[in-house]
């Protein structure tokens, strides 16, 4: 049944009910089965209006309503809750009907976030639906309904996992219902799209060395699994679900651990317990980072289907490359799954410990994500969370939606360099892949507010910066993320002071906003220029730090032959480093387009393909199929640590389109810019972007390089030998002598 976007009642007639009976607000409960009875003389225009305290699996007459995984989807409850709307009329007849919807724990009161915390929203669960019939309400939620907590999911929790007996789907204890006062003041309608069931891998199932049982599906994701077997009534399953095989062969989840973190860890456990003969199950109120699963049972395995079950939300891939090279291929394809597992309703960092939103990896990424896959929603729905996170000061917090604990820590970290400018920063990204300005007028109050609040925060500085005459556009503290005590690093903060400050500049005079835009140039040359004397000599930059020249060379810092100067001093870095890369977290996505746009395009290409650690090919080689959290995720000798399933690191397969294939579209400006490297063979990348289709392809044939060009809008096109070429829409070929 679709899912009408931007869809409520004109007027809600339905009632908060609350299904459980009184108990501790501690003690873990089954999920609640809700029922209701009714009579419908039509079924035209059928809709169902419905949201939940908890997650929520509705059936019209024992039919699934809608394929919406994990409905109402996450947020900061207390200020959004979503409504959902249903076409129904397919599931309706006149007469006698029947609704039951099943409710779970979800990011109300389950497990949540960097903590593990429950009962985060409240200790409650709540229903509230409404079916209209041509406009008119005909069953809405109210002290009629029935209720039970007999039903077959004995337990349920995103994190943790979902226990089920299936002897127990024939409920037949029920209970009434307790009305509440919730309100309406927070519901809003769905603008996003939904999370669903996507990819399915079988698995294979083996003995690990130390005699346990595995599954291995093959490719690490988000999901969970789906068994089908033959057993006999109360015979038991148990599934529990990992991303890794450690240095001995053997399960584990050692690698995503939270420690102190989570008192109660993160088992992603599934317990299935049988009916007699035929069983399939798949959980409803859980999702699992996993590639393998580890099981313990007494059932006759012979003959059992185990299929995981990839869930994210509803996007389009639009991007697709390949290459002569075989481990980029794959690490292409390792980004893309890092993607999918993590644009869960929004972009969070891991599937496993996490799963939380963090600004500085959308910030990061998010100008690689436009290219893969159809993300405006997901990231338009996610900026509508950093809204309602940010502070009455402008502070950006690190995460949003918030779901931690605000532990002294946390709220020292709140606000970082390159983390808050995620703000500016991803609404930039969409802006110029999609072209739409909305989104820039939907968040720039946010984004004013941020850099008013960096402003204050600005001159605030150690004692040696006070003679630099522009120190009050120094910024030192709030850096970055593990150096926001007294004083940070001001080559970080200003650098992105400056980065947002410039882009607010254009933003305002996108929107048309000539006063804010001078205003916002004035501050952007002064954190420039403060900027310019704290942080390089003259324009000189003088360290042993990667990070240190990318930064200031991406951003736009120096000035003419500045740039070279440190572009070929960054080259030379790279080059003593055996050509592995020692950028940080913020400045890695830049480093081979500032290194391939500045005359070292073969060190940029050799860090691509370096395959010793650090390096993204060291994963590949070491069997990955997401990308890591850090370079070493799987050590030398096979030990294991971090997630193995972050999409930042990431980030370098834009530079696969936009530098590579040399496809770079601003705001409906199309240009292409090819950079080909010999020991790559051939390259292609096809991008479904906002105007169509573009496609660039280069081989080398015969002693010739040759280009091919899809362009769905007039381009400038631009080839190695300093060629220019000014094409309509249509294919363009080209071949250069060598």
């Amino acid at each position: 049944m679709s899912l009408l976007r931007n869809q409520m009642p004109a007027h809600w007639q339905a009632q908060w009910i609350d299904p459980e009976l009184p108990h501790e607000k501690d003690e873990r409960q089954p999920a609640s089965v809700l029922r209701r009875r009714f009579t419908l003389d039509s079924t035209a225009d059928a809709v169902l209006y419905i949201t939940c305290h908890g997650l929520y699996e509705a059936r019209l007459n024992g039919q699934r309503v809608g394929d919406f995984v994990l409905a109402p989807g996450t947020g900061d409850y207390a200020k959004r809750l979503t409504v959902q709307a249903y076409a129904v009329s397919d599931l309706l007849r006149q007469g006698e009907n029947e609704i039951t919807v099943t409710l779970g724990d979800g990011w109300y009161r389950g497990s949540v976030g960097i903590d593990g915390l429950r009962n985060y929203y409240g200790a409650d669960l709540a229903l509230l639906c409404q079916l209209e019939i041509g406009g008119e309400p005909a069953l809405c939620s109210d002290a009629s309904w029935q209720a039970s907590q007999q039903g077959p999911t004995r337990e349920n929790d995103l994190q943790q996992g979902e226990s089920y007996d299936a002897r127990r789907e024939e409920i037949t204890d029920w209970h009434g219902v307790s009305v509440r006062e919730h309100g309406y003041d927070n519901l809003t309608p769905t603008e996003s799209v939904p999370i669903v069931e996507q990819e399915r891998f079988e698995g294979k199932v083996f003995t690990a060395p130390n005699g346990e049982t595995v599954i291995d599906f093959g490719q690490n994701l988000a999901g969970y699994t789906e068994l089908h077997l033959t057993a006999k009534a109360g015979q038991t399953i148990t599934l529990w679900h990992g991303e890794t095989l450690d240095e001995n062969g053997n399960f584990t989840q050692s690698n995503f651990d939270p420690g102190d973190r989570n008192k109660n860890g993160i088992p992603q456990k599934l317990t299935y317990l049988c009916k007699e003969g035929e069983n399939v199950y798949k959980p409803r109120f859980t999702i699992f980072g996993f590639r393998y699963a580890r099981v313990e049972t007494d059932i006759d395995l012979n003959g059992a289907q185990f299929t995981a079950v990839a869930v994210y939300s509803q996007m389009a891939q639009t991007g697709f490359f390949t290459c002569g090279n075989e481990d980029v291929n794959r690490l292409f394809l390792n980004s893309l799954w890092s993607m999918r597992s993590n644009f869960c309703d929004i972009p969070t960092d891991c599937p496993t410990r996490e799963r939380a939103g963090w600004t500085g990896d959308a910030a990061a990424f998010a100008p690689t994500a436009v290219y893969l896959m159809d993300c405006y929603d997901v990231l338009r729905k996610w900026l509508g969370e950093c809204r309602l996170a940010q502070k009455e000061d402008g502070l950006v917090q690190n995460i949003a939606p918030v779901n931690n604990s605000g532990s002294m820590i946390s709220n020292m970290l709140q606000g970082s360099a390159g983390w808050g400018d995620a703000c500016v920063l991803v609404p930039w990204a969409l802006y110029e892949a999609y072209g739409d300005k909305s989104i820039l007028e939907e968040n720039y109050d946010m984004m004013s507010r941020w850099l008013a609040f960096t402003a204050k925060r600005a001159g605030k500085t150690r004692p040696q910066n006070l003679l630099n005459p522009w120190h009050k556009s120094d910024v030192d503290n709030g850096a970055a993320m593990k150096k926001t005590m007294m004083f940070g690093a001001p080559e970080v903060a200003t650098a992105y002071y400056y980065r947002s400050a410039s882009l607010m500049a254009q933003i305002a005079q996108i929107l048309d906003r000539p006063a804010d835009a001078e205003h916002y140039a004035v501050i952007a040359d002064n954190a420039r220029k403060a900027y310019r004397r704290c942080c390089t000599k003259n324009g000189s930059i003088d360290s042993d730090r990667q990070c240190e020249y990318v930064r200031p060379i991406a951003f736009g810092l120096l000035e003419g032959e500045e740039v070279q100067r440190a572009a070929d001093a960054l080259n030379t870095l790279v080059v003593k480093n055996g050509y592995h890369l020692n950028t940080g977290f913020l400045s890695t996505p830049d480093l081979c387009r500032v290194l391939a746009e500045n005359g070292h395009a073969d060190t940029a290409y050799r860090l691509l393909l370096q395959s010793e650690c650090p390096s993204w090919l060291y994963a590949v080689k070491k069997g990955a199929t997401t990308i890591w959290e850090t370079w070493d995720g799987v050590r030398a000798d096979g030990t294991v640590h971090d997630s193995l399933n972050h999409y930042s690191y990431g980030a370098i397969t834009g530079w696969l389109f936009g530098g590579v294939c040399g496809i770079s579209l601003k705001a409906g400006t199309l240009t292409l810019r090819p950079c080909p490297y010999r020991a790559l063979g051939h390259a292609e990348a096809e991008w479904r972007s906002p105007v169509g289709t573009i496609r660039s392809a280069w081989a080398w044939r015969e002693g010739r390089l040759v280009f091919d060009f899809t362009l769905p809008i007039p381009a400038v096109i631009t080839l190695p030998n300093g060629e220019t070429h000014k094409e309509e829409k249509g294919e363009h070929h080209y071949e250069v002598l060598l």
